[in-house]
């Protein structure tokens, strides 16, 4: 074969190539993608890119394959969706910072609602709300925000409670990379409370049992409270839910859609039993929920799901 063929043959190889890689997912998955899933605008057509953190039970990696709560209500909806899971690991702020850059379609797992948070990125309706859990040595009890008062506590960076924690009278804020050190210096009596999403404390119970540690709910603060310091919030029931680009519209309507499917048909109400939860705490929203996002990142009259 002359060098001329062989220079008008590879071009057409190449295009053939492109052309077959668009319509498969990725890598091995010659499974081709659908119009609907196509249409969602994911990065790479047909695959949903999800930075984690290792979070368990809320995510972690076993293997190549993401696992805990919000990977399973995750895998639940984008298989519903035609989409292809592919995660990535990274820290907290890294999820944040992938998905404000766009480098990831979503990032999930202990991921807050908040007004700023909303401006540089969007969230799906909450799979689930998260109870205003604490981590306490066994035999210490703390009830309301005023038992707070002038102790250490400690949360993870970037996490919505070092703003409530930071507006507790006299108390001091032990903000650490990762959960690990806040049951480290809880079990070593350096902090008094640690707050972390509650399947965190319960699976810590469990796997490290030397430690002491027991779960305690925060009694709510009032609506007094709530006026005098507005970052106690943080000390309530609040949303978590899984965090988008601001240009991906189509895909959070579309998983927000299958969210709320979810709790109508049971699904969730089995993933959450499934990791030690109480559906009556994690699936009904108090009423201070709706208000939260009616009017700023949701219609005036939205409504948040409920079992």
């Amino acid at each position: 074969m002359s060098k001329l063929a062989r220079s008008r043959i590879a071009p057409l190889l190449t295009i053939a190539a492109l052309l077959i890689t668009s319509l498969t997912a990725c890598g091995d998955d010659k499974t081709p993608v659908s119009d609907a899933a196509a249409s969602l605008g994911t990065l790479e057509p047909g695959v949903l890119k999800v930075a984690i953190q290792p979070y368990a039970p809320y995510t972690s990696m076993v293997g190549d394959k993401m696992a805990g709560l919000d990977a399973d209500i995750l895998k639940a909806v984008a298989g519903k969706l035609g989409l292809k899971v592919k995660p990535e690991l990274t820290d907290f702020a890294g999820m944040l910072a992938s998905v404000q850059s766009r480098r990831v379609d979503i990032t999930i797992g202990g991921v807050a609602w908040t007004a700023e948070r909303q401006k540089q990125g969007l969230f799906t309706d909450p799979p689930y709300y998260s109870p205003p859990a604490m981590a306490v040595k066994a035999g210490e009890h703390y009830q309301t925000v005023k038992d707070l008062e002038g102790k250490d506590l400690g949360t993870v960076e970037g996490y919505v409670w070092v703003k409530s924690i930071q507006a507790v009278p006299g108390a001091k804020l032990h903000a650490y990379p990762d959960g690990n050190g806040v049951f480290d210096d809880l079990g070593a009596g350096r902090i008094k409370v640690g707050f972390l999403d509650p399947l965190l404390v319960l699976a810590a119970q469990k796997e490290r049992p030397e430690l002491k540690v027991e779960t305690q709910y925060l009694t709510p603060p009032s609506a007094a409270d709530l006026e005098a310091h507005p970052a106690y919030q943080y000390f309530q029931q609040y949303m978590t839910s899984f965090y988008l680009p601001k240009q991906a519209t189509a895909l959070e309507k579309a998983i927000s859609e299958q969210i709320r499917a979810m709790y109508a048909n049971g699904e969730l109400t089995k993933l959450i039993q499934k990791y030690g939860g109480d559906p009556n705490q994690f699936l009904k929203p108090v009423p201070e929920i709706a208000k939260t996002r009616q009017g700023v990142d949701r219609p005036a009259d939205w409504q948040p799901p409920s079992i």
